[in-house]
């Protein structure tokens, strides 16, 4: 039998938004939204800024022009980019954008792609929720999805380099590049890409080899074609010029000193006050002041340094000693390419002379070593170049480009290539690209999907159908047909899994979208690291996950003043 309950002890929402029980009011000063309400508006967040981007995948994909609240123009495709660029406020669109900039410092390529997949993924979860499917049996079929993909990449997809021969380092570089504003010039910037990796190789802690692309160093300058960019191997170039003409322009071979501390005339603290009584006493304290300056850069140049590099200034006083013992001396240097001297050159930065005794002293054992520092005029600009380092390897590039915006671009391009490369480089294993991974995954779990008798079944189909838009938004960015090119693309990867012999080739076919059809990516050279598809799986999947979870919004509304909340 039912209880009677009291009428005033019953809860009840009021319009306020205040849950009252009896006398004891509980204020919640904001907004709610729960269940299909906000699952339905992270849906439309995320789909929204997957549109964004989905028009500039592939290499048919089109660039995004963004224009900031100071008028400043950033002209781009790379979708890290463009979404760092945009101001995200929805909280869930927001995660898209933290799994855009994840990828790129993880991979540094398939930025895009990620979001694309993620949004999918998204919005086929919230369809099978409307079905009455709980979230928690989806997500435990995205997990198992993602897990089995990654698996199915790793035993049948992934090729060890090695068995490709030379070339595929530079058609890993080639494919990054393809999509981007140096698509028409990749012949000649793959190749430039591959040297400089292959030229800033280090072994770690592990045993394992490393490239860090934080190694190769890119300088922009304008004038001239994209074609004039050159590749300094074993070299670090600034744009940055000598502190004074009678310096001379080449030293070889170089001992270098960082600085970073000013090379000024000596001046007292602040507070400090001398009193003279002789007139002659005044000019011995000044002289002083010069000679402390004198006896520190003695102590350089008489340890053989012939280079230095101060990051802070170095006024004419200094600079006039340096002249005179034909040493070359730049004042102004940026804190991070000081870093990277230190360690490319083996110097140690200085920020004091003092020694625990009490006296100034410099140790020759704190400078670095280089074949030559050079001073050259590159474009409008004076460039030191620091070349035939000798405690470890570097390389620049030195972009040249017609204007701002695309060397920016070029920059970004560049950068998405070498990670790229490099992590081909360390993990020694690529995949087909043009959507061949995506499709024979998607085919293998549709498979895999009906061994299983639970609802996780109906999660993993949406999986699958899920990462087929990727092939679908490259053949639609190309301008073709994309239900037909995916169909055929389809029917090959599932010959492949399902008979064996010469079919077992098919497994590797993707789409050839200069011609409108289908082909054999791994022999037309369109391949890329498998760390990157690996990662975008995972990112995307968990993202999806992320927001799927959420089924209840609360938004604070912000105090006002002199009122009580």
């Amino acid at each position: 039998y039912p209880v009677p309950v009291a009428q005033d002890l019953r809860p009840r929402l009021s319009t306020c938004g205040m849950v009252v029980r009896g006398n004891v009011g509980l204020s919640v000063a904001g907004d709610r939204d729960a269940g299909d309400t906000v699952r339905d508006a992270n849906v439309t967040a995320v789909a929204a800024l997957a549109n964004i981007l989905k028009s500039s995948l592939g290499p048919q994909g089109l660039d995004k022009m963004l224009v900031d609240d100071m008028g400043d123009v950033t002209i781009t495709n790379d979708g890290a980019t463009i979404l760092k660029q945009l101001e995200v406020e929805h909280p869930a669109a927001k995660v898209l954008v933290e799994l855009s900039n994840l990828q790129d410092q993880e991979v540094g390529d398939g930025t895009t792609s990620v979001v694309i997949i993620a949004a999918e993924l998204l919005k086929r979860a919230n369809d099978l929720v409307k079905c009455h499917i709980h979230p928690t049996s989806v997500i435990a079929g995205y997990r198992l999805a993602m897990k089995e993909s990654v698996k199915f990449i790793q035993q049948n997809l992934a090729v060890k380099v090695e068995s490709l021969g030379v070339e595929t380092l530079t058609q890993v570089a080639r494919t990054s590049l393809a999509s981007k504003l140096l698509g028409a010039e990749q012949d000649f910037f793959c190749q430039m890409v591959v040297d400089a990796m292959q030229s800033v190789k280090t072994t770690g802690s592990d045993g394992k080899p490393k490239f860090p692309v934080g190694q190769v160093n890119i300088v922009k300058s304008h004038g001239r074609g994209a074609m004039e960019s050159q590749l300094l191997a074993n070299g670090y170039c600034m744009q940055i010029g000598r502190a004074a003409q009678g310096m001379p322009t080449r030293v070889s071979p170089a001992k270098i000193a960082l600085i970073d501390f000013n090379l000024q005339k000596f001046k007292m603290a602040m507070g400090v006050n001398v009193e003279v009584s002789d007139p002659k006493e005044l000019e011995m304290l000044r002289q002083k002041e010069m000679d402390i300056t004198k006896e520190k850069i003695g102590k350089l140049i008489s340890a053989g340094c012939n280079v230095v590099f101060c990051s802070k200034g170095i006024d004419d006083l200094a600079l006039k000693y340096f002249v005179e013992a034909g040493a070359i001396a730049v004042r102004r240097v940026d804190k991070a390419d000081m870093k990277r001297l230190a360690k490319v050159t083996g110097a140690k930065v200085q920020v004091t002379f003092s020694t625990l005794d009490g006296e100034e002293k410099f140790d020759p054992a704190c400078l670095g070593h280089a074949d030559e520092v050079v001073e050259e005029r590159v474009g409008d600009n004076d460039h030191i170049f620091v070349k035939g380092c000798k405690a470890s390897r570097a390389s620049t590039i030195l972009l040249r480009g017609a204007n701002e915006f695309m060397l920016e671009e070029m920059d970004r391009s560049l950068h998405d290539a070498l990670c790229a490369v490099g992590r081909t480089l360390e993990s020694n294993s690529v995949v087909a690209g043009g959507g061949a991974v995506e499709t024979a995954v998607s085919i293998y779990l549709e498979d895999f999907a009906r061994t299983l008798g639970s609802r996780e079944q109906l999660a993993i189909a949406e999986f699958a159908e899920a990462l087929l838009t990727i092939p679908k938004t490259l053949a639609l960015n190309a301008a073709c047909d994309s239900i037909e090119l995916v169909a055929k693309l389809r029917a090959h990867h599932f010959k492949a899994q399902t008979t064996a012999g010469d079919s077992q080739d098919f497994k590797h076919y993707g789409l050839d979208l200069m011609n409108g059809k289908v082909r054999n990516s791994l022999s037309a050279g369109v391949l890329e690291p498998m760390v990157s598809k690996l990662k975008s799986f995972k990112f995307a999947t968990e993202a999806a996950i992320t927001i799927l979870r959420i089924d209840d919004l609360i938004k604070l509304a912000p105090e006002q003043d002199g009122q009580q909340q």
